[in-house]
């Protein structure tokens, strides 16, 4: 009996690692508040995880208070529950952050999306990434009106 438990144990707690999405993506439920993006950053594989730290920590930083939630496996922040201007998505060469209203923001983030006025930017595991660059991003973009999702 006891070696049964032992087994059963094990089973459990491998099964309590989010999995990852064919893209790289953890598979994190959905929630609002701060505790289910910590899981997801906690779950963003390898390198990715610290990068997660660092953004999350900018964001709080630069737009104290804001709002967090976990929606299709992605983190998003918001100036308010249900309006967000910032969603995090990794792929397994990089992590990707949108900026909803990205084609207001000065200078545009880099890549452009199919969906209008949306932006991206990508942070590679040797890049690293401009810190000012991107709070100034994030500052402009909570103050502008949120994607209501």
């Amino acid at each position: 009996m006891r070696e049964r438990q032992g087994c059963d144990m094990t089973r459990k707690a491998s099964g309590d690692a989010p999995k990852l999405l064919s893209s790289g993506n953890p598979q994190i439920p959905k929630g609002d508040g701060d505790a289910p993006v910590q899981a997801y950053i906690n779950a963003m594989p390898g390198w990715k995880s610290a990068i997660g730290r660092k953004l999350d920590a900018l964001v709080e930083k630069t737009v104290p208070g804001a709002a967090k939630a976990v929606k299709w496996n992605t983190p998003f922040y918001g100036v308010e529950p249900g309006s967000w201007f910032l969603a995090l998505y990794c792929y397994k060469e990089y992590i990707q952050i949108t900026f909803f209203r990205g084609t207001d923001l000065d200078p545009v983030p880099p890549k452009a999306s199919k969906q209008e006025g949306v932006r991206y930017y990508a942070i590679y595991e040797d890049d690293g990434f401009d810190e000012e660059l991107l709070a100034g991003w994030v500052r402009q973009a909570s103050r502008l009106p949120g994607e209501k999702l």
